[in-house]
């Protein structure tokens, strides 16, 4: 049973979720106590890939894309900014619309310089660098929030997951902690229904009470403003 107790488990967790719609740092004492420590304050992380995949002409889904186009890339050659990485107020908090900007801004000022956006080495490490932005400020907030918070141990999820740099830089600056990580497998980082059963799952442990009555509709009823 993929969900059942799992000796392995230790609290308190530290859990990254990093989506299309979602950048969120939660600290986790047990199944249903969660604390959250900060999200973003504009873009989500997996919203600026798409942003600047479709700046750089790179397609969609823009995650994907940038990846793929950082493979080949200098992630060194372009100084992009690492936003809210000093002070209190925002200590773990992401954003990304300043560097979207920053990326812009950048754009721009080759095309200024008579540069040819479309060369492949350069839009190979445009993708690099704004891709290196974005994984060192997710892992540094991650590691600073599960050594503040001297946590057992660090989940990440979300749709995000599926970008092997990301992966690796996490996996490496965990490791060197001394923590263990748990990352879902690629096919489940995408997987919503997976996770939406697996908190059903602990939430109908915990609340016994919980009614068996089904008779639910599919319309949706809540304001979108």
């Amino acid at each position: 049973d993929a969900i059942a107790d799992d000796p392995r488990e230790r609290f308190p967790a530290l859990i990254l979720i990093v989506s299309g719609g979602h950048t969120e740092l939660i600290l986790m004492r047990g199944h249903g106590d969660y604390t959250h420590l900060g999200g973003t304050i504009d873009d989500a992380a997996g919203e600026a890939f798409d942003k600047i995949a479709r700046l750089l002409l790179l397609g969609f889904p823009g995650g994907p894309a940038i990846q793929r186009a950082a493979a080949a890339g200098d992630r060194t050659r372009f100084d992009l900014p690492r936003p809210l990485s000093h002070g209190e107020e925002h200590r773990f908090n992401f954003s990304f619309s300043g560097l979207k900007t920053a990326v812009l801004n950048l754009t721009r000022d080759l095309q200024r310089q008579g540069v040819d956006l479309t060369e492949p080495q350069l839009l190979a490490d445009l993708a690099a660098s704004f891709q290196e932005a974005v994984v060192d400020s997710l892992a540094r907030k991650t590691i600073d929030a599960a050594q503040h918070f001297a946590v057992q141990r660090v989940c990440i999820c979300g749709g995000v997951l599926a970008n092997a740099r990301l992966r690796e830089r996490v996996s490496a600056d965990v490791t060197a902690l001394g923590l263990p990580l748990y990352i879902p497998p690629l096919f489940l980082c995408t997987d919503n229904a997976a996770m939406i059963g697996a908190a059903a799952h602990y939430h109908l442990q915990k609340n016994s009470t919980v009614g068996s009555d089904l008779a639910l509709d599919v319309f949706a009823n809540l304001p979108l403003a």
